[in-house]
Parts: C-alpha cells; sequence; structure tokens
C-alpha cells in the first residue's frame, strides 16, 4: 500500500464525501460549519496523498474524477465498518445503539416511517436515516452499496440482490367522485382507456407495474399526463385532470374525506409486493440484522400497522 494513503484523516474524508455528495464546496463547507478555503485545503491536501486530482469542473459543474468515485466506495465503507464497530459495541454493552440507513421508493413513504416507529419502540435508541426516491434510483443506490437495506417493488432479478417480500401493494384506480367512470357499477380497464391517465415520471416502481400490467391485458390510454410525484397525481386527479393508478397506502386521506374516489375495476387491485431488499454479499450491521429479524417475526403487528393505509372501496 502506498505510504502516503496511510496519512489520510478522517476528517479529510468527511469532508470530501460532503463534496461529493452536494457537488459544491461551498455547500458543504455550509454543511460542515466550515469556511470554503478550509474546505479546499482539505481536499488538496487529499489530492496530493492520492496522486490524482479528485474533482474537475466542466462549466459551472462540478464532476467527480474516476480517482474520486473508487475514493468514494473506500471512504463509504471505512465508515461504514467504523458505524458497524460502534453498533456492536454498543451491543455488548447490553443495547442496540445507531443508525439505519434505508432508501425506499416514494411509494413506500407512506408506511415505512410507522414501520420504523413500531420497531423503535423495541430498540429506543436506534435512529434512522431515511431516504425516498424512485425505482430507478434506488437501483443505482443498490449498486453503490449506499444504503444498510432499501424497500422496493418488483426486485431485479439480474443484480445478485437477497429479498424478503413482506407486505403487499395493491395499486388501484381513483378519480373524483364526480368523474363518468365513478358513475358506472364496475368499470373495467378498458373502459378506462378514453380518459386521461396522470402517471408518474419514468423510472417510477408504480408507473412499470401498471405499464408492465396495461401491456398484458392490451390496454392503451387515449391521452397521459406525466407529473414528477404521487402527491401531483393526487392532486391532478382532485382537479379533474384526469385518473390515477395509485398505491392504496397513499389515498387513505383523500378516501376517507371522499376528495376521491377509488374505482371499483373489476381487474383491480394490482398486487405487487414490498420487499426488504440487500446486496447478497453485503455485511448487515446489527442494527440492520435487528431489522430484518422485526420484519420477519412481527407479521401480524405489520398487518395490523398497515390497515390505517389501507383505504375501504368507496360507492358512496
Amino acid at each position: 500500500m502506498r505510504k502516503s494513503l496511510m496519512r489520510m484523516t478522517l476528517r479529510q474524508l468527511r469532508v470530501f464525501n460532503e463534496v461529493c455528495d452536494l457537488r459544491s464546496y461551498s455547500r458543504a463547507a455550509e454543511e460542515m460549519s466550515l469556511t470554503q478555503p478550509a474546505v479546499s485545503l482539505q481536499i488538496r491536501q487529499l489530492e496530493e496523498l492520492v496522486g490524482q486530482p479528485l474533482f474537475e469542473y466542466v462549466g459551472k459543474k462540478l464532476y467527480l474524477t474516476e480517482a474520486a468515485e473508487a475514493l468514494q466506495l473506500a471512504s463509504r465503507d471505512i465508515f461504514g465498518r467504523l458505524e458497524n464497530l460502534d453498533m456492536q459495541l454498543s451491543d455488548m454493552q447490553g443495547s442496540l445503539q445507531g443508525q439505519l440507513k434505508l432508501a425506499i421508493e416514494s411509494s413506500a413513504k407512506y408506511f415505512v416511517p410507522h414501520l420504523f416507529a413500531a420497531f423503535k419502540r423495541q430498540y429506543p435508541e436506534v435512529m434512522l436515516s431515511l431516504t425516498v426516491v424512485n425505482r430507478a434510483q434506488v437501483i443505482r443506490r443498490l449498486s453503490d452499496n449506499r444504503d444498510d437495506l432499501v424497500v422496493m417493488s418488483m426486485v431485479p432479478q439480474d443484480m445478485g440482490l437477497e429479498f424478503l417480500p413482506f407486505l403487499n401493494n395493491p395499486i388501484v384506480a381513483v378519480s373524483r367522485p364526480d368523474h363518468p367512470l365513478a358513475q358506472l357499477a364496475e368499470p373495467s380497464l378498458k373502459d378506462l382507456e378514453s380518459h386521461t391517465l396522470v402517471v408518474r415520471e419514468q423510472g417510477s416502481g408504480t408507473r412499470k407495474a401498471c405499464e408492465e400490467y396495461f401491456k398484458e391485458k392490451r390496454i392503451h390510454f387515449d391521452s397521459a399526463l406525466e407529473v414528477s410525484s404521487a402527491e401531483a397525481q393526487r392532486e391532478c386527479v382532485v382537479a379533474g385532470l384526469g385518473v390515477a393508478l395509485l398505491t392504496r397506502h397513499a389515498l387513505s386521506l383523500e378516501l376517507a374525506a371522499g376528495t376521491l374516489k377509488e374505482l371499483p375495476v373489476a381487474e383491480l387491485p394490482l398486487y405487487r409486493s414490498w420487499c426488504v431488499v440487500q446486496a447478497r454479499e453485503k455485511r448487515l450491521s446489527p442494527v440492520a440484522h435487528a431489522f430484518l429479524a422485526f420484519i420477519r417475526t412481527e407479521r401480524a403487528q405489520i398487518s395490523e400497522l398497515v390497515k390505517r393505509f389501507d383505504g375501504h372501496l368507496r360507492t358512496g
């Protein structure tokens, strides 16, 4: 090993990771309560130890060099091992402590905080770092080993992943209560075709599941309106801009208030399973192990917990 690498400090690596995450020296300085010259100095010293530049500007945008990408992976491993050591030491003292780093598909954000809250009642000293992204970004984070665990549906089969299905994800059709489709006793998917479908952006897991199902059923919509979040989908439907297919977990308040109506489409709900996922070779921290064990052993509690998000079919 190069002797120069042994002179790296954890502080330098922390500053480096902050610049990587924020793609900005000034924002990294603000986040760490440092001056920008101090951040620049730490990066310059790190580049001298590595023997290569770590960042480059193209226009006004900051990019990681190949050396920076390699160093980023190594530094995440270093900090991950230190955090794991901290958890193990806490475990030896009889209390589970540390941070659980979870990345979740955006449709899972309605119940995962409540799932973690139930887990935290058993392990009150565990903290949560939660990142909400779409399916494409979850897959990218899995490839980069950014998180302890991820929660997603439709797990890729070609990435060497281990996964545990633990909850049904019912995808249903919704409209305004005064929409023409809401007046039908039992509309079919074919009945939806002539109406505008409000859809999520490319990369969304719910959109992917629906598109595959539409292809299987030979359903083709006349028009579609693309938005970037489930919240925007709901608001567009409430505004009368179309109908949408959404996870029922995201609709409990609107269904209860009567601002949206679940359409009793014969071919729906479309069920996909929420899964907790990890890379097959990943060494899990004690906190991540405990969270997995909680999900395996507390199925009844999880089922009861999620009932509050499972809006009931309304015909009025």
